[in-house]
Formats: C-alpha cells, structure tokens, sequence
C-alpha cells in the first residue's frame, strides 16, 4: 500500500487513535470498578479483537497461512503479551490510569537498550540524553520527591502498580525485540492475529483453571467492558490501516500522546487529579519518548 497520508494528517489522526486507547483503560477501570476481574477483560479484549481481525484479513483476502515454525515462534510471543497485557491491566487497576500508562511508556526506552545489550544499533547520542530525562520526568510525574519518610510512604501506596507497568513494559520492549527478530516479514495484520488469538486462549484457560474469570457485577460494570472491548479492538484495527499509510515512520510517534490523553480523561472521567508538578513530569517522559521515536537514521 503507498503512503498517502501527509504528516499534517497523519499525526492528529493518530494522537487521536491514542486517545481512543487512553479511553480503553479508562473503560477497563470501570469495569474493574464494577468486578470484572483482569482475566476477564484480557480474555473477552483480546478474544473479539481476534475475531475482528480475522473478518478484516477475511475481507481484504490476505492469506493467513504461515510455516510451523513461525507459527510457533509467534504463538511463544503471544505469551510475552498476554504477560504484557496482564500486567498493564493489573496497573490500571489500583493506581491512576495515567500513572500506569506513563510508567508502560517506559518500553521503547527499554526496546533500545535490549537491542544494543544484544548486539544491535547503539543507541546514540540522542537516546542517551532522551533515557535519564525520562527517568527523571517518571520519578515528577509519579510524585516520588521529597525525604526518604516521603518517598517510602508514597512507594507503598503506587509501588504494587509501578511495578505492574514496569513489568507490562519490559514484557513488551521483549515482544517488540523478537517480533523485529522473527516476525518481521509476516504482514502486521496477521502478526497481532497471532498475539491476540494466543493471550485470550492463555488468559481465558489460566483464568478458568485459577477461578478467576469473572464478569461484571452490575450494568455500569458490563458497560466498561463493553467499552473497553470496542475501543481497543477499534484503536488496533485502524492502526493497522493507517500505519501502511504513513510518510514517516517517525509519524508513529504521536501514539505517545496516550498518557496526556489518559490525564485527561482520568481527570474528567474518574475524577482522578495530579498535581502540576506530575503532569510536568508527564510531559517530559512523553518528549523524551518522542525524542527516540523520531531519531534520524
């Protein structure tokens, strides 16, 4: 497919497809809110996206044959995102949906080190500086200053979920590292066919064995996970359409506009406020993010 979108389109586009994600987790809090459990959500998510993706290669006839042994590999990386998706889910579930996506935002910072730590690309100059600004807007926009008294007190109310989204980042960076690695011929469509099919089959069997897929527990709880399910399976499919289209790669950046998108909507939606400080922070992890994405090659 040819590029045809021009950045000036491109980009509010996608800044827009990121809020859409943002009102995802937005609608899974809600529907964590309400009792449906994470297993639930990443199951029946991930499910009907599969579903949706498997009707959109079906209408566009793209084949959705692959050898065995990409087969196997991509189903070993669908199990790094169910990981992924498990984890990030558990953040947004008991701390801030911002916070969370702030701290998972983290990944490509962590994709760059993974690769060089295997051999690939060095980072550069521009990554370099871009890593311990992001470190330091992450420690403002998570409000971990102050006295070590301070500092402890507020780790023990957002550690647990720090350290969820941490761990959905460093799942993903791994997703990212083996998909560039192994999958990088296979078309995109049918790549997150494989990720998607492989985490609702790992998540729904894990949760059916542990007893933990359970479903909303009223009205506003199957709303939210209605909502989450349409907005994400709706977010991925476009961005399948539109990336193909892009003039630039580096366009890709402005997906990292879904933590400012989340602050938003967190603020509006679930009454969740920060402190000036904290969206400064949030501003100078998403450039710093910015600043790797759109590196010259």
């Amino acid at each position: 497919m040819s590029a045809i979108l021009s950045p000036r389109l491109a980009i509010p586009l996608l800044m827009f497809l990121a809020s859409v994600f943002a009102a995802n987790h937005i609608a899974a809090r809600v529907a964590f809110d309400h009792g449906t459990s994470i297993a639930a959500a990443v199951t029946v998510r991930s499910g009907i996206t599969a579903l949706a993706i498997v009707a959109l290669l079906h209408l566009q006839s793209v084949s959705m044959a692959l050898p065995r042994a990409t087969l196997l590999r991509g189903m070993g990386i669908g199990l790094l995102v169910s990981l992924q998706s498990f984890c990030l889910y558990s953040a947004v579930a008991i701390i801030p949906v911002a916070l969370a996506l702030l701290a998972f935002n983290t990944f490509p910072l962590l994709y760059v080190l993974l690769t060089w730590a295997a051999g690939g690309e060095n980072p550069g100059r521009r990554a370099l500086v871009a890593m311990p600004l992001a470190l330091f807007g992450l420690v403002l926009a998570l409000d971990i200053v102050g006295s070590l008294q301070s500092i402890a007190g507020r780790w023990a109310e957002i550690g647990v979920g720090v350290s969820w989204a941490l761990g959905s980042a460093a799942s993903f960076a791994g997703v990212l590292f083996l998909t560039t690695r192994h999958l990088k011929e296979v078309d995109g469509r049918v790549r997150a066919l494989l990720t998607m099919g492989t985490t609702a089959v790992v998540v729904g069997l894990a949760g059916a064995a542990t007893g933990s897929l359970v479903l909303p527990g009223d009205a506003t709880g199957w709303i939210g996970l209605a909502l989450l399910t349409v907005l994400y399976g709706s977010a991925i499919t476009a961005i399948f359409i539109v990336v193909p289209q892009l003039k630039s790669p580096s366009n890709t950046a402005a997906l990292n506009f879904e933590p400012i998108a989340a602050l938003i909507l967190g603020w509006a939606i679930l009454a969740q406020t920060v402190e000036p400080r904290q969206m400064v922070g949030a501003l100078i992890v998403v450039g710093a993010v910015v600043l790797i994405g759109t590196k010259r090659h």
